[in-house]
Parts: structure tokens; C-alpha cells; sequence
């Protein structure tokens, strides 16, 4: 069965203040969606309450992957389920080394008794770790610490790579990225595109949908998709900014703080 993620009328606020104010969305295996959109409009609350944070609340609406319902789902059986977020800022972990992780992570998800084997886990590590051109030692440090903000990045690719996830949520993976980085990046999210396999990417610029052509483009404003459209929208907000679309559809602020 082909891969499908469904968000329908989902609101969701933190310390009573709405930021997502229903938003409907729909990601089949093999599509790349692309939300835009200027600073405070909501697009990383998204992806938060998308994968259960607890500081925000969902208040209304639907989400389901595959059929089942993620609202009623904790994070771990979020991920488990196949969703997974590679964060705007990934936590430092002292203590817990990138392969021990990676390897506790594979191991859950595929579970009790079909755990992958040492050689096999050392084995893909090392030739994601290769085309990610992350330096073999990483496997060894403790979970990002010390890490260049580049490098935390490239290392939430190597996790998504090695997890295998039905739908990727990236959170402006490109902030910070040089050009090199961003390449490095956006090859290895090209390099999982698959019919099994959808992609939510939330970010500010074109320039990544330079390297991923997004199937969809989506602009968020007021906690809300106000447009979309396919990879030519993204390089007219490129080109254009913002503004069209709040003199098009009558937006004066385009923060969750007021309504047009």
C-alpha cells in the first residue's frame, strides 16, 4: 500500500494562544510538499505538533498516516509508525554516541527479534556516512555534541537515511547551511525520494528547491496554507517576496497575531 499522509483542520495552540488555525494537507509516497513562508506564520509549529511535542496543543482536526491516527499517538509511536523530524536545532546528548543511537533507533523500530545485526548496522552507517561525507569519528562522539550547526544538520540526514521513514518532516534544514553543506544535504534527501516515501519541507528559501524540486508549494500565513502551487510558485516568492500574496488575498499581517 502505497504510503499516505492526511492532515485535516488541524489547530493547534501554546499557552492558549492559537498558532495553527486549520490546516488541511495531503502527502502521497513520492511527493515532495514544500511549505514557504515569511517568519511567525506558523510553519514550525507544524511540524512540532505533527510529531508531539508537548508544549503545543492540538485542538482540533485530524491526522492519519496510512489509516491510523497520529493524534492518539505518543512521539515514539509517532516515529515507529514512520514519521520522522530532522529538527531546525537538534539537542546536544552527552553520554550517547551517534551509532549507539542510530542502532537503538533502528532496533525499535524494526523490533524484538528482527534487531539488525552489528556488521550490517557498521556496514550502511559507514556508507551513509560517506555520501553525507561525515567524518567516520562522528559514529563515535556523543549525539551532536560539539557539532558545527552544519554538521548537526548533516547528521539529521544520516539519521534519515538509516531509519528508513514513510514521511520525512525537514524543519528549515537549510538555515546555516553553506553552499556545500546544502548541497550535501539536499543529495542526500534526493537519494531517498521514493514511491514509499513522502516529504514535508518547511523552509524560507528557494535556494534549497534549487537542489529538491518540490512537487508542491505551499504558503503559510495567519497559521493557515493560503496558496499553493507547484516549483514555479517557490521561485516567484523567490523573486517577488511575499507581499502579492498579502495584496492578493487581502492580508495585512501575515503572523498568527492578527487577522486580515
Amino acid at each position: 500500500m502505497a504510503t499516505s499522509f492526511v492532515v485535516e483542520g488541524l489547530k493547534a495552540e501554546i499557552e492558549g494562544k492559537e498558532i495553527l488555525k486549520g490546516i488541511d494537507l495531503e502527502i502521497k509516497g513520492g511527493e515532495i510538499h514544500a511549505i514557504m513562508g515569511p517568519n511567525g506564520t506558523g510553519k514550525s509549529t507544524l511540524a512540532s505538533a505533527l510529531m508531539g511535542h508537548p508544549k503545543y496543543e492540538v485542538t482540533d482536526g485530524k491526522v492519519t498516516i496510512d489509516g491510523e491516527d497520529v493524534l492518539e499517538m505518543g512521539v515514539d509511536e509517532r516515529a515507529l509508525a514512520g514519521l520522522f523530524l530532522a529538527m531546525q536545532y537538534p539537542s546536544e546528548i552527552a553520554g550517547v554516541t551517534n551509532s549507539d543511537f542510530l542502532r537503538s533507533a533502528i532496533n525499535a523500530r524494526r523490533g524484538e527479534g528482527n534487531e539488525i545485526s552489528l556488521i550490517k548496522f557498521i556496514r550502511q552507517m559507514e556508507t551513509k556516512m560517506k555520501e553525507l561525507e561525515i567524518n567516520p569519528e562522528f559514529a563515535h562522539r556523543y549525539l551532536n555534541e560539539g557539532f558545527s550547526g552544519g554538521e548537526k544538520k548533516r547528521n539529521e540526514i544520516l539519521q534519515m537515511m538509516m531509519l528508513d521513514p514513510k514521511i520525512v518532516i525537514l524543519d528549515e534544514i537549510d538555515s546555516g547551511l553553506d553552499i556545500d553543506a546544502l548541497r550535501i544535504v539536499a543529495n542526500g534527501v534526493n537519494a531517498m525520494r521514493s514511491e514509499e516515501r513522502g516529504f514535508l519541507i518547511i523552509t524560507h528559501y528557494q535556494r534549497l528547491l534549487n537542489y529538491i524540486t518540490p512537487d508542491y508549494v505551499h504558503v503559510m500565513m495567519q497559521g493557515r496554507i493560503v496558496k499553493s502551487g507547484g516549483p514555479e510558485l517557490a521561485e516567484r516568492l523567490e523573486r517577488d517576496g511575499y507581499d502579492w500574496v498579502k495584496e492578493e488575498l487581502g492580508i495585512v499581517d501575515e503572523t498568527v497575531g492578527q487577522e486580515a
